[in-house]
């Protein structure tokens, strides 16, 4: 056993270093990590069509894998790095060993004091905690963004798009309000990403899906889920993972990590109870697929204040998160024009645009004089607190404006740009057959799916991928009848 592991100051054991809430910020990574990968992979191979689950899996397993890869090359630095503009960092490799070893630093929590200098807080653990920690917010982001352009994007596109979007989109937002940038110098608040991550990938999702083109006609008018049960897990891996995702954001495992972990659930719970409610009062019957967009909703809303706002306001935010997206998509979306002609496959739109820029105009109102000092630099109160309370919520509509206008700027330069090279969408057909045609694979072999019967071997059974009668991947050149084995 390594007795160093457990002596006050050693090598790996540094002066600095709080054990307790370095294990509980890599815990959190992790949670943050399990609501990717496999909890969105799993949500969006069985929320789908059957002939698409492979490749909406497959879009948000390769950002996973791309994202960590371009986050440690060039992106942490961007994105929490030293200022090159007011609203982006100068980016540099997160590999070297003195870096990764030293001290972690938050730039967002840099402030200036009375007598004009600045003070920069440094959490107890390592800065290679934070750069993973970090990876798993923006690995989310663009797996959410995915799920408006599922059902037709060329993968090769999609596999271009990632790492560009990531560097000219992610960053900035990251950077102004998290890195130190403008928008957190001048007051805005965003404690977990309602702005970074919500809103941004609602809104560039429904950018990429004006570009990239609806789904066929056919998957557009039925596009049932090929498995709910499964959807449940997914969604279930993807709740129980936001306690890391707002729990980790105080950077410790201190009094307002817990707070913000109880008001997610609490804001979660009320949100899928109301638009469950609604969907009964409207439609007559309660919808699982309906709850899971209400969780969702509901996490979303509580992301920019969950650790600065009481937890009877968690309730009135979950509330408003599960009434005022449903209204969005389930009548404003049939009135809006735009919205019927941009395909957004999830409704990403709704339930991460729409309420992430509610939860972040309900912190504006909501956030709470005493819980912002638990883990703010500045004296810091919502409008509902009076002071000048009113002047934070002006802030948080500014912000939500920077955040939308750069989102549906840089997502369409970065689209117009791969189109020169890379058709944004897939063939027909392609788009026709579905994985078979796109990746040569398919979710499931059900009724004989994947077993082909070959005459001329006089009734040999062999598996598509069989040696002794391999047969072609294409569901168009395939010979022979499915059976029944």
């Amino acid at each position: 056993m390594d007795a160093s592991a457990y002596g006050q100051t050693s090598p790996s054991v540094p002066d600095w270093l709080n054990k307790g809430d370095n294990a509980w910020q890599m815990i959190a990574a992790t949670l943050v990590a399990t609501q990717s990968m496999p909890g969105l992979v799993i949500l969006y191979a069985s929320i789908v069509k059957k002939k698409w689950a492979v490749n909406s899996a497959f879009m948000a397993l390769y950002a996973f894998a791309a994202v960590l890869i371009c986050w440690v090359l060039l992106g942490y630095r961007m994105a929490f790095g030293d200022e090159l503009l007011p609203f982006w960092g100068k980016g540099a490799p997160a590999l070297g060993q003195d870096f990764l070893t030293s001290r972690a630093r938050i730039p967002e929590s840099t402030h200036t004091r009375e007598d004009g200098t600045k003070e920069t807080l440094e959490p107890w653990y390592p800065m290679a905690t934070l750069v993973y920690f970090q990876f798993t917010f923006a690995a989310i982001t663009l797996i959410l963004l995915a799920g408006s352009v599922l059902g037709r994007m060329n993968i090769k596109a999609w596999m271009a798009f990632v790492p560009l979007w990531l560097i000219f989109s992610y960053t900035v937002g990251a950077f102004s309000l998290w890195g130190g940038g403008f928008l957190y110098q001048w007051g805005a608040i965003d404690f977990s990403g309602g702005y970074v991550i919500h809103l941004s990938s609602g809104i560039a999702g429904l950018t990429a899906a004006y570009w990239v083109g609806p789904r066929l006609k056919s998957d557009r008018e039925r596009f049932p889920p090929n498995n709910v049960l499964l959807m449940l897990a997914g969604a279930g891996l993807l709740w129980m993972g936001w306690s890391g995702f707002n729990g980790g954001a105080p950077y410790a495992a201190n009094i307002d990590a817990s707070i913000a972990i109880l008001n997610t659930n609490v804001c979660a719970a009320t949100s899928l109870l109301v638009w469950t409610s609604l969907d009964v009062i409207y439609f007559g019957k309660p919808s699982v697929i309906g709850a899971v967009q209400g969780m969702m909703t509901g996490l979303v809303c509580i992301t920019p204040g969950a650790g600065l706002v009481q937890s009877w306001a968690a309730i009135v935010m979950g509330i408003l998160s599960g009434s005022i997206p449903w209204v969005s998509m389930m009548v404003l979306h049939k009135k809006s024009a735009l919205l019927q002609k941009v395909d957004d496959t999830l409704g990403v739109f709704h339930t991460h645009a729409v309420a992430g820029l509610l939860g972040g105009l309900l912190t504006g109102l909501l956030a709470e004089p005493e819980l912002c000092a638990l883990i703010l630099p500045e004296k810091t109160r919502g409008a509902f607190y009076g002071g000048n309370g009113g002047v934070q919520f002006l802030k948080q509509m500014a912000a939500a404006s920077f955040v939308i206008s750069w989102n549906i700027v840089s997502t369409t330069l970065i689209l117009l740009f791969i189109r020169l090279f890379i058709p944004l969408r897939m063939p027909e057909e392609e788009l026709q057959i579905g994985d078979d045609a796109v990746h040569g694979e398919e979710a499931y072999a059900l009724w004989g799916d994947g077993e082909k019967y070959d005459p001329t071997k006089h009734g040999r059974v062999t598996s598509l991928f069989g040696e002794e009668n391999p047969v072609s991947r294409n569901a168009n050149d395939a010979v022979g009848v499915t059976i029944n084995l």
